[in-house]
Order: C-alpha cells, then sequence, then structure tokens
C-alpha cells in the first residue's frame, strides 16, 4: 500500500512540474516588450525606484530602468497588463513615462 501512494505521489509531482514548464513557455511565447521614455530621472537610484514601480505590477516579466538614456524597458505578459498599466505605475512614483517610439 504504502509503494502505491510513493508511485502516486511521484506521478502527481512530475505531472505538476511539467503543467508548470507548459505555462511558463506559454506567457514567454505571448510576452511583450516596450521601451518607455521616463521623465524626472534626475540620479543614479531614480532608476532603482522605476524598476521597483513596474515589477509590483502583476503580469510584469522584468523591467529594466537606465538612466543614461532615461528608459525603461519591460518584458510583460499582455494578457495581466498594459502598456497603460506600466505608464500609470511609474507616474504615480513621480517618474512620468510614455511610450517611445
Amino acid at each position: 500500500m504504502l509503494k502505491k501512494i510513493i508511485f502516486i505521489l511521484m506521478f502527481l509531482t512530475a505531472i505538476s512540474g511539467s503543467l508548470f514548464q507548459t505555462v511558463q513557455a506559454n506567457e514567454a511565447d505571448t510576452a511583450k516588450t516596450v521601451t518607455l521614455a521616463v521623465e524626472n530621472m534626475t540620479c543614479r537610484m531614480c532608476p532603482i525606484t522605476v524598476r521597483k514601480s513596474l515589477t509590483k505590477i502583476d503580469g510584469v516579466i522584468s523591467a529594466q530602468a537606465d538612466f543614461d538614456t532615461k528608459t525603461a524597458t519591460v518584458k510583460f505578459n499582455p494578457h495581466k497588463t498594459s502598456v497603460e498599466a506600466l505608464i500609470a505605475a511609474t507616474s504615480n512614483a513621480g517618474y512620468p513615462s510614455s511610450l517611445k517610439k
């Protein structure tokens, strides 16, 4: 009986792991990357605040902010968030931004 329980637990663990990998792969396939022009970055610490404000948004996969170019590059799941939400996040942190063309 114990062998059956162990086998079932191992089987369920294997299935859940592959399902998790499938979900991650699907999110990566639908990910979108945008660059925002960010205002008010006046020191080398400002990009940290910008990045933190972006990574708090559900659906953001990664975010980098660059002081020299005054930009933020954000990879996100467009099914969970939008460019407008990204702009709102930086603006609410004191750094108004817009989609860089």
